[in-house]
């Protein structure tokens, strides 16, 4: 039987009864760590993303979204306890939009990202990327479109290491442009990605541990997805192996998570674009 994968787009505009729900399914230290927010706007989109999911990690599991809990893992990875640890969980937000999944069969790894204007993906991608990668990004004829080639490459990379448990600064160089099947630098072990449907000026993507082809169903939440341009439709089922705004991101240079850091001597130089931490490392799982 193929695994399944759901990944849902949450805005963090929500309404305000939404909102509320959020709030009041968070347990104590998610409330401690909404109110250490330095800005109303990081509060929210702490409160919205750890409240969704919880919300729907609840709904998997027909248990009460406030009596979960969460554990660090390896290389501070949140991991739900038992007896709730045989469900697998990844956050993450970027811009106006939170993505979150969840498996029950795999390690999940997700990652959303929104295009950045003005951002030197060229450099960054020689740096960072493989050479062929850097490459396809450089060849983008456009700002544009050599964001969106940036952006495509980094979710993927994003979600891969996110399952892996592994660190984003040993993984950058993985090659992920048109693979269905990624090997992780550290730890090494394959993982399959996709990429998620995501509404205009996003990108998105999900890897499971593992080389077994998964389905993913993707949808909006807590009503529909906003609009999705020409990508296709988010309530499709489509099997992995057939498918290859608001906030300005900014490169964060900073060793302050054990998930983003690096062992080598380069490890005050870890990296992290926009991916959505608001006012705590955690909110990205």
């Amino acid at each position: 039987m193929t695994d399944l994968v759901r990944v849902w787009i949450v805005p963090v505009d929500v309404p305000p009864e939404v909102e509320a729900g959020c709030r009041d399914v968070l347990d104590d230290s998610e409330r401690a760590r909404a109110a250490a927010c330095l800005t109303p706007r990081d509060r929210q989109c702490y409160t919205v993303a750890h409240g969704a999911l919880r919300i729907l990690a609840g709904r998997e599991l027909s248990a009460r979204p406030g009596a979960l809990t969460w554990i660090l893992g390896r290389h501070g990875k949140p991991e739900l306890a038992p007896p709730w640890s045989g469900l697998h969980t990844s956050l993450s937000h970027s811009g106006d939009l939170i993505a979150a999944a969840i498996s029950t069969d795999r390690p999940v790894g997700v990652d959303v990202q929104d295009l950045v204007p003005g951002l030197d993906v060229v450099g960054l991608s020689a740096r960072f990327f493989p050479p062929d990668e850097a490459g396809y990004v450089a060849a983008g004829l456009e700002p544009a479109a050599r964001a969106d080639r940036f952006a495509h490459l980094w979710t993927r990379k994003e979600a891969v290491v996110k399952a892996a448990g592994g660190r984003l600064w040993s993984n950058l160089k993985i090659a992920v442009r048109g693979r269905d099947v990624v090997s992780c630098a550290e730890p090494a072990r394959p993982h399959r990605v996709a990429d998620v449907t995501a509404p205009v000026s996003y990108r998105a993507a999900v890897a499971l541990t593992g080389a077994k082809p998964f389905v993913l169903e993707a949808a909006g939440w807590p009503g529909a997805l906003p609009a999705a341009g020409t990508r296709s439709p988010m309530a499709a089922r489509i099997p992995s192996h057939s498918r290859a705004r608001a906030a300005r991101a900014r490169l964060i240079v900073s060793a302050h998570s054990a998930h983003l850091t690096s062992s080598s001597p380069q490890r005050s130089a870890s990296i992290c674009i926009a991916i959505g931490v608001c006012c705590s490392p955690s909110t990205s799982m």
